[in-house]
């Protein structure tokens, strides 16, 4: 079993979640926001929100500045480099299954396809 403690857990489990990702999605595509502007774009009670919020400063993922009496959040994209690490090899392995998919489909016939 793998403990959740560490950095890598971390960001994985915040990605788990589609609310977090999109969060993140509205601070890489609008900039840094209050709270109550990300809480516009869901459902739920700014509490719950706030729940988000703090899996995804836990792990590294966005930072919060206090601006008087706002908390504005933007979006720490470091951290999804250790994704982008982890998917790179499984990128290779579909590119070489397709790269030889198309290989054989080339090699046929016309009429075969």
């Amino acid at each position: 079993m793998v403990t959740a403690g560490t950095d890598e857990d971390r960001v994985f489990g915040a990605l788990a979640n589609a609310t977090r990702r999109e969060v993140l999605r509205l601070l890489r595509e609008r900039g840094p926001q209050p709270v109550q502007a990300l809480a516009d774009h869901f459902a739920m009670r700014r509490p719950s929100l706030s729940e988000h919020l703090k899996v995804l400063r836990e792990a590294g993922l966005v930072a919060e500045q206090r601006q008087g009496r706002q908390r504005i959040y933007c979006l720490l994209a470091t951290p999804l480099e250790q994704v982008q690490d982890w998917l790179h090899p499984y990128e290779r392995f579909w590119r070489d299954r397709l790269k030889g998919l198309g290989d054989v489909l080339d090699s046929m016939p016309e009429g075969e396809t």
